[in-house]
């Protein structure tokens, strides 16, 4: 028994100490773990940035293949000329040569009216139809001349063959003659007063010939309608007009110091908001002759083809008139190469065995093609066709590695 108590004491004064050693290396083994867990993310970041670093430095890589069935064209760029232009303010206009205000010859009731705003007309096409009290008169006299034309004919000719067998004396002869050529000439005189009105000689029922159809004088479009159905036309108010929009001019206001620079048959290309980037080609037809004292400026136009209809008469443009003149030298490529990257115009460069993006600035616009300012240097080789897909192509990679 006394054995036995000194033996408990002894492990109740050690139970303490073993207690503190055992959560000592609990605490190693833990701190060791967590080091070992954010060593491991830090290595990751450390491969991914590694691995983003080559991607930098190599490009993007395509096979030749691939190349291929993306589009891609590369081309070196070398200084080019460049020509020096005129940005001045415009507005459409119409063709005035291919523009007519249709109105009838003669007083008349609408009774109906065919065409409408907008309608694509032919020549000759009807626009709509009147009804005249002086036409349908006009229309009586003729029907009465030619009855009596041919009644002053058949005389006539019974009398110039009495005459040959000596049956009837001159006098007779001449008297009948001379009614016949009154009577043609009366003819005449009833036939061009219908065509003075715009009508032809119609024969028949008597209840239509004071009807007749106010026709387009050429192919067009119906750009204006003042006809309603059952008003009074007269001649002074054009009840249509008609305008040939296939051409359209562009009327531009020179200063004083361009005028120097500019001559008719320069060519010009017109932009316009409604189709932003997009450039329309023509040339100057037109200088006027005078100065506008007020402006200060003169009137020039420039014509360009409008088959297609998309630029409309009285819209705002901006015209770009080129003077034929040299400006210096610059590095340009066609619109298709520029492409946004992070909102910054970017071009790819064939380098390194792969396609680098270049960030550029842009300047002046050249009928599709676009001066570089800066961001690249002669011999360059640029794509100049698939940007798009390469910009893709980056994108992907980029969304994948992260």
């Amino acid at each position: 028994m006394k054995n036995m108590k000194p033996q408990s004491s002894q492990n109740i004064a050690t139970s303490p100490a073993l207690g503190r050693l055992l959560m000592l290396g609990a605490c190693v083994l833990a701190l060791s773990a967590c080091n070992k867990n954010e060593a491991a993310p830090a290595e990751s970041s450390k491969a991914t940035a590694e691995a983003s670093s080559e991607h930098q430095e190599g490009g993007l890589k395509l096979s030749e293949d691939e190349a291929k069935r993306a589009g891609l064209h590369i081309a070196k760029i070398q200084p080019e000329d460049l020509g020096e232009t005129l940005t001045v303010t415009a507005t459409i206009r119409p063709n005035q040569d291919r523009i007519a205000r249709v109105a009838p010859r003669v007083e008349g009731r609408l009774v109906g009216v065919t065409a409408s705003l907008g309608q694509q007309v032919s020549a000759g096409q009807a626009l709509a139809t009147l009804d005249s009290i002086a036409l349908g008169e006009a229309q009586a006299v003729w029907m009465q001349a030619q009855s009596s034309h041919r009644v002053a004919q058949a005389d006539f000719k019974r009398a110039e063959a009495l005459s040959a067998d000596e049956i009837i004396s001159q006098k007779d002869f001449l008297r009948a003659k001379a009614d016949f050529e009154k009577a043609s000439a009366e003819l005449r005189a009833a036939e061009g007063k219908l065509r003075l009105l715009g009508a032809a000689p119609k024969s028949g029922d008597a209840n239509t010939a004071s009807i007749f159809s106010l026709t387009a004088p050429f192919s067009g479009t119906v750009i204006e309608k003042k006809a309603t159905l059952g008003e009074l036309a007269t001649p002074s108010d054009a009840l249509f007009t008609v305008a040939d929009l296939s051409k359209l001019w562009i009327e531009a206001n020179l200063t004083e110091a361009m005028l120097a620079k500019v001559r008719t048959s320069n060519k010009a290309s017109v932009t316009v908001t409604a189709y932003p980037g997009e450039k329309f080609q023509g040339q100057v037809t037109y200088i006027a002759s005078v100065l506008d004292k007020e402006t200060r400026t003169v009137q020039a136009r420039i014509e360009i083809d409008n088959k297609d209809g998309r630029l409309k008469p009285e819209m705002f443009a901006t015209a770009m008139i080129e003077t034929g003149a040299k400006s210096g030298q610059a590095l340009i490529v066609p619109d298709e190469a520029i492409v946004l990257l992070q909102g910054q115009p970017t071009v790819f460069v064939s380098e390194h065995g792969g396609f680098e993006p270049k960030a550029v600035e842009a300047g002046q616009k050249l009928g599709g093609r676009t001066v570089i300012k800066s961001g690249l240097v002669a011999g360059d080789s640029v794509v100049i066709a698939g940007s798009y897909e390469l910009k893709a192509r980056m994108l992907k990679s980029q969304i994948s590695s992260e």
